[in-house]
């Protein structure tokens, strides 16, 4: 074996409300109601490894972009917040298109479940598609972690943009409110891929058992149906 090659574990898998890409929050955080459950690759059922974890309210996930599939990699991408047609460097983006494709995430840790035979970490904020590998998890730690000066780049220009949201009544009531409240926080973030701007069509994706159907008009996500899958 090479020396320079390290080889990664998955540890754990996450277990989210979506089992697509679409629609997924474009970072963590940004709809801290989303849940989502850690649960360990059974090598890794230890409650030993998680002790003290509990005593952190946040952590940084490594993981996997799973769904990613390329044969080498390009030194530019396009943001798909910038609109696809402005190309910056790859280590100045957050892209999934990368030499090494592995992502980083902050989340909070809302439940420790340390049950012996299968112990589990709720969080909440997770922007991860249901099954995504992780292999690694660390504690977030406020003195060295956050950073109050730093600047934000190119995504400054862009990073208060949401939709309005509009969910006719009828349709409305087919959800639990707190799973509706969840859904508005999604949708106002808007999943589309920003260089579509066609007002006529309609798009659709699976979200926590549920199939969303919405077009954006005038500047607001409005759903047309939401069923049961």
């Amino acid at each position: 074996m090479d020396e320079h090659i390290i080889e990664t574990k998955v540890i754990a898998r996450i277990r989210s409300e979506f089992p697509t890409k679409f629609g997924i929050p474009r970072q963590s955080g940004l709809v801290p109601s989303l849940r989502a459950r850690i649960v360990f690759e059974p090598e890794y059922r230890n409650t030993e490894a998680l002790r003290s974890i509990e005593e952190f309210s946040h952590l940084w996930l490594i993981w996997g972009f799973s769904e990613v599939q390329q044969e080498g990699w390009s030194p530019t991408v396009r943001p798909p917040r910038l609109g696809g047609n402005r190309r910056m460097g790859v280590f100045a983006t957050r892209s999934p298109f990368r030499p090494n494709p592995i992502g980083l995430s902050c989340v909070e840790l809302i439940e420790a479940d340390l049950n012996p035979k299968n112990p589990t970490l709720l969080v909440g904020g997770a922007d991860l598609m249901d099954g995504t590998p992780i292999y690694d998890i660390k504690p977030y730690l406020l003195t060295t972690d956050c950073h109050p000066e730093a600047t934000k780049g190119f995504t400054q220009e862009h990073e208060d943009y949401q939709l309005g949201v509009e969910i006719p009544e009828a349709i409305a009531r087919r959800l639990k409110p707190e799973k509706l409240e969840k859904l508005r926080e999604v949708l106002a973030q808007d999943p589309r891929p920003a260089y579509h701007h066609d007002e006529e069509r309609v798009y659709g994706f699976p979200f926590d058992g549920y199939e969303v159907r919405f077009q954006v008009v005038d500047k607001a996500a409005v759903v047309r149906e939401i069923r049961r899958r």
